[in-house]
């Protein structure tokens, strides 16, 4: 299939990797589906996504609850008629020690992490099925491999990502659906930028490239699974770090 005849959902699309990652399909003609639990921000990116030609709409959800993530998919087929690519990509983070870690930050993490990419994939996949196609694509993080200080929610919910990624990769093979995840390493987003300098440097300083990467990179890695390139590629986590994991 050409990127043209194709819809795409991305969550968590309001702003940073997510924006670029819808606006990159976009540009190749793609109709994309903005959902984000900031409908107004998600409104915004909607509309500069329609100026590049395709079709848009915003969906506000909470990825963590069912109902959500169901009425995601309904409304994307109602609109477009189908759902040919879903990435997810709505994550947050509640960093603490895990000795310091609240239960409430754990459970967060990991719900919207986690379960909201598994219960956005389940409803889309169903979907899927019907029409013999479908592209699946999860962003992980290089933390969810290494495992990062300060951030075992986080870590957790990402090596669950790239578990239940493999999982779902064996289950719809037989479909024509793929299944992959990419594992971004340390990105330049409005979440980083409010990092102290000091950190900055402290992790681009373990990158090869010695640079931080940008949100239109990670997109361009989404773009190449979900193309036709990467027609016989399910079940790979694709490290986009700069070197970080090597």
């Amino acid at each position: 299939m050409s990127d043209a005849s194709l819809n795409a959902i991305v969550t968590g699309a309001a702003r940073g990797i997510g924006k670029a990652i819808a606006l990159r399909l976009a540009r190749q003609g793609t109709n994309v589906v903005v959902s984000d639990i900031m409908g107004e921000e998600a409104e915004k990116t909607a509309r500069e996504i329609e100026k590049t030609g395709v079709r848009a709409l915003a969906v506000r959800t909470d990825v963590s609850r069912a109902g959500d993530a169901e009425e995601l998919i309904k409304k994307t087929v109602a609109a477009l008629g189908s759902v040919d690519i879903l990435v997810n990509n709505a994550g947050i983070t509640r960093d603490n020690l895990s000795i310091r870690m609240a239960e409430s930050d754990w459970d967060l993490v990991l719900d919207i992490n986690l379960k909201g990419t598994f219960l956005c994939s389940q409803f889309a996949a169903k979907e899927m099925m019907k029409k013999r196609f479908g592209r699946i694509v999860n962003l992980a993080s290089v933390s969810g491999i290494l495992g990062t200080a300060g951030q075992a929610n986080y870590a957790a919910s990402k090596a669950g990502v790239i578990a239940l990624t493999k999982s779902m990769a064996r289950e719809l093979g037989g479909r024509n659906i793929t299944v992959n995840a990419v594992a971004p390493g340390f990105i330049l987003t409005e979440m980083t930028e409010k990092l102290p300098d000091s950190v900055k440097e402290a992790y681009v300083a373990q990158i090869a490239l010695k640079r931080a990467g940008t949100p239109e990179e990670v997109a361009d890695a989404v773009h190449f699974l979900v193309s036709p390139a990467a027609q016989y590629i399910t079940g790979t986590i694709i490290n986009v770090s700069g070197g970080l994991l090597i």
